[in-house]
């Protein structure tokens, strides 16, 4: 099969006109004012974060623009992180299929999301150091928040009546016991460290390496069933809008969810940011590097930032989450965005790619070949090609010829992360 860098997926073309009268099309709501800040202490070095805010998912169509925001918290080295900086967004994106709509493009984005996680920890561990690093990936397109991480830094979600919702899964293993039992049934050993005297000190490991998360970009001296398949959460905020708060462990070991939401309420988004710091800061010292950005999604009407809630408030103001299927949106998406309610598109969380990647012929997503790496994006001949359901027993499909497909060495990276064999034993 040809390198990484070789044969490369090749995308039908669709005509500009077309694909700005879908956007037209799928227009419900004007587009909202999005603003940020940023504040951060440094302690190792080991923190780096993305801002991307004239991202297009039409190319020179200022209409189809969305943001980026994402954090990277390091450990052994920074090398991991500013890897990720620098690669995960455009490997993201070179996932998603050309000619999308924006509901199309949205709805292929979780899975897109998958791929350039993985694809992003592949590369970086064919570089042989041994560093790794969280990874919390938000995009923000108008009303529509998706959120994909790996480690424990968070993204909270801040609606307008005070409710503070948390957008992603901490994958600690101290606190996570579904992902104890999955490191441990992939061939991982999970405990805390000895001392001297045979005494257990700190928080719950993964053995080899020690390290206290189940999922990570890198650390290749761990073992692959520490994954980079992040868990992923998409939602659609009504038109009142809302804040996110993403931060490093820095500031969530320091405060809760709903202390650093209401640190920063009334405030604009850069001081915001700072303020949430600060919260940390005055509240545990600067133990670890501690960073934050703010995010703050207005209606174009409102130029505020989310206010404190009353006092007394009806318990019906609340925000609360309804799942709804994907051929559901319309008139219901309209009277959800009337009441202040936040929509739940997608959730999912599971470790295993056959899972995560699904079927070419139950996704709705057009494809562009037949034989096409559903990670690294590498076109490949019918005999290179093995479909990521084949031999799983977490498939969601019995045909073993059926998409997406998988190049050998994505295919080994599988492998070996569900524990079938030892990391970097290849097949051929």
């Amino acid at each position: 099969m040809a390198s990484g860098e070789g044969r490369r997926r090749h995308h039908d073309l669709v005509p500009l006109a077309a694909l700005l009268k879908r956007e037209m099309k799928s227009e419900k709501m004007e587009k909202p004012t999005v603003r940020y800040g940023h504040a951060a202490q440094s302690k190792k070095g080991e923190d780096y974060f993305l801002v991307k805010t004239d991202c297009q998912r039409v190319p020179w169509n200022s209409s189809t623009s969305f943001s980026v925001f994402a954090i990277f918290d390091g450990h052994n080295g920074n090398a991991a992180a500013i890897f990720a900086r620098e690669h995960l967004l455009n490997h993201v994106l070179s996932a998603l299929p050309r000619g999308l709509g924006r509901d199309e493009w949205l709805q292929a984005l979780p899975r897109a999301l998958v791929a350039g996680f993985v694809k992003t920890d592949k590369e970086f561990q064919s570089r042989g150091e041994t560093s790794g690093t969280t990874a919390t990936f938000v995009i923000v397109d108008r009303w529509t928040v998706t959120v994909a991480s790996v480690g424990d830094s968070r993204c909270i979600l801040d609606t307008q009546g005070g409710a503070v919702t948390t957008l992603t899964v901490d994958h600690r293993l101290e606190e996570n016991i579904e992902e104890r039992e999955r490191v441990t049934a992939s061939g991982g050993e999970v405990g805390r460290l000895s001392i001297v005297g045979g005494a257990e000190i700190g928080p719950l490991r993964c053995w080899p390496g020690g390290l206290c998360l189940s999922r990570s970009i890198g650390d290749m001296d761990v073992g692959e069933f520490i994954v980079p398949v992040p868990y992923v959460k998409q939602v659609k905020l009504s038109n009142a809008g809302g804040r996110l708060v993403i931060a490093s462990d820095g500031i969530w070991d320091a405060v809760s969810s709903e202390v650093a939401a209401k640190s920063c309420r009334g405030l604009p988004a850069e001081l915001a940011a700072t303020q949430v710091v600060k919260e940390a800061l005055r509240t545990r010292g600067l133990k670890d590097d501690t960073t934050c950005i703010v995010v703050d999604i207005i209606p174009p009407d409102n130029e505020l930032p989310p206010t404190p809630p009353p006092k007394k408030h009806n318990k019906f103001r609340e925000l609360f989450f309804r799942k709804r299927s994907r051929d559901s949106a319309g008139k219901l998406s309209k009277k959800l965005s009337a009441i202040n309610i936040v929509e739940e598109l997608f959730e999912e969380g599971s470790a295993m790619l056959a899972e995560r990647l699904g079927s070419d012929e139950n996704s709705g997503q057009p494809t562009s070949g037949l034989f096409v790496c559903a990670v690294c994006q590498v076109d490949l001949a019918p005999s290179e090609g093995i479909s990521v359901h084949a031999g799983s027993i977490f498939s969601t499909s019995s045909k073993p010829w059926q998409g997406p497909f998988l190049c050998f060495d994505c295919r080994d990276k599988k492998d070996a992360m569900e524990g079938k064999r030892p990391s970097g034993v290849k097949v051929s």
